[in-house]
């Protein structure tokens, strides 16, 4: 016969605010540390999850690389400097395949922000 396992196994949940957050018809979910469109999960990294998730804080909000670094990575300077473009490459080709390419953009200022149509949620936290 199997012993319970004590309660410390599974550890609470250390979610801090909301569990998801919705930007269009994506939908960012903190306890899974990824995001889904309709039922497709995008396998995000913890870095690309991290990023989309600021920048579905405030739809619309535009962010430069060094804000974005301070903010989400809390890196004020280093070897790191780069490393923001090619996320969002990788997160733009993650979002196309599932078919929201359109909703990660950048303004003619290099600065990065979520594009999501007014009629959809504006990161709100989703129904849980």
């Amino acid at each position: 016969m199997s012993a319970p396992l004590p309660s410390y196994y599974f550890p609470g949940n250390d979610i801090v605010g909301p569990r998801f957050r919705e930007a269009g018809e994506m939908v960012l979910d903190q306890f899974h540390r990824d995001g889904r469109v309709d039922a497709q999960w995008l396998g995000l990294h913890p870095r690309e999850f991290a990023l989309l998730w600021r920048l579905a804080a405030q739809p619309g909000e535009r962010l430069c690389d060094q804000q974005l670094r301070t903010e989400v990575f809390r890196i004020m300077e280093g070897p790191e400097l780069g490393a923001i473009g090619a996320d969002i490459a990788r997160l733009r080709g993650k979002l196309a395949a599932a078919g929201a390419g359109h909703l990660i953009c950048t303004d003619g200022d290099g600065r990065y922000f979520l594009e999501v149509p007014p009629d959809h949620g504006l990161s709100r936290p989703a129904a849980e």
